[in-house]
């Protein structure tokens, strides 16, 4: 990706927006980025997101082409999203911004309606009217649901949602793919697995293991500890992510539909799953603290495991996510100590 281009990032205060925000801006890209930093999780970790932005522009390190601005806004605000297209002229378009979590899409339904769907259309329209070249936007591992077939390929059928979050993001999928079609816009929609590592979000198990263990509290193992995740570590991500912008998807033909469209879908996990077992260990390792167990069973809207095939992402961008869990916790839970015990 050659370095100068305009960027927008949504959800730039947000765990991945960040270290792609701080990325593009090593790079030389002059970023927007926005948020509306929401309390869905403590603010103050997303304040302290910004400043570090802040001080990474001031420092003088970045390419001269290198520039930052920062607006706070909601996804959902149509007029406020659609000014924001009027008075840039956005390269690429990253599409992060949107209210995360399986759990809490039980408990407040239109959240994830306003935030994933509204918030989307707008984004969506925004990149029509404006000649942006590449949408890329978050999806999530979570549309395979109950999928028993492993890995997860991004050929499988995904249309048993469990949980609303992962209803809206299989609605962004289907949703880019129209504006695609009808509008030879290219988008890319990537499905994170299990993204994890500093500055993480502190509704993830990783962060509430790493407090309780290092408070000596209990944590709460659900289904005894035997799940699978395709933990993915945030340089893994950041890389996989930047490769795919990139990566401009082509219309290609199928033998299942007539339609052509620019449009792609990948995954982006560690192609390793590991059990909640393993990552507990691992967490206990980092911390020098064992700990202390309440066992549980499943949760409504979890799922047993999740796995990526990630062939299709080695494939067209010679990049596989590689970061091994043990490694990845050590890491996170260095960055834990020194933030909250400073």
């Amino acid at each position: 990706m050659n370095s100068g281009q305009s960027i927008l990032v949504t959800g730039s205060a947000g765990f991945i927006g960040f270290y792609l925000t701080k990325a593009l801006l090593q790079q030389g890209h002059q970023v927007i980025g926005i948020d509306n930093l929401n309390d869905y999780y403590d603010p103050q970790l997303k304040t302290d997101r910004l400043n570090d932005l802040d001080q990474l522009v001031a420092s003088d390190t970045l390419p001269a082409s290198a520039s930052y601005r920062f607006i706070e806004l909601d996804l959902a605000n149509r007029s406020g999203i659609q000014q924001l297209f009027e008075a840039h002229c956005f390269d690429i378009v990253v599409n992060l911004g949107a209210q995360a979590g399986v759990r809490y899409s039980i408990e407040n339904p239109h959240a994830y309606v306003d935030a994933n769907l509204v918030g989307f259309v707008n984004i969506l329209e925004g990149c029509r009217h404006n000649q942006v070249k590449h949408l890329v936007y978050a999806s999530s591992s979570s549309v395979y649901g109950m999928n028993c077939k492993q890995p997860f390929s991004t050929d499988d059928r995904v249309d048993y949602p469990i949980s609303l979050y992962a209803a809206t993001k299989k609605s962004n999928e289907l949703m880019a793919h129209t504006y695609s079609h009808l509008y030879n816009l290219p988008t890319t929609g990537l499905r994170f697995f299990t993204v994890y590592g500093p500055f993480g979000r502190p509704d993830m198990a990783y962060f509430k293991f790493t407090k309780a263990i290092l408070e000596g509290k209990q944590i709460d193992v659900y289904n005894n500890g035997e799940m699978k995740r395709d933990f993915t570590y945030i340089d893994d991500i950041i890389e996989g992510v930047m490769r795919v912008m990139s990566t401009q998807p082509k219309p290609v033909d199928s033998d299942i539909t007539s339609a052509q469209a620019p449009y792609k879908i990948y995954n982006i996990g560690n192609n390793q799953p590991v059990t909640l077992r393993r990552f507990i260990t691992a967490i206990e390792t980092a911390c020098g603290q064992k700990a202390n167990e309440n066992l549980l069973p499943m949760q409504p809207g979890d799922v047993p495991i999740t796995y990526a095939d990630v062939d299709d992402l080695m494939a067209d961008t010679g990049f596989k996510p590689s970061t091994s869990i043990e490694d990845g916790i050590a890491k996170f839970v260095k960055w834990y100590k020194d933030y909250y015990e400073k």
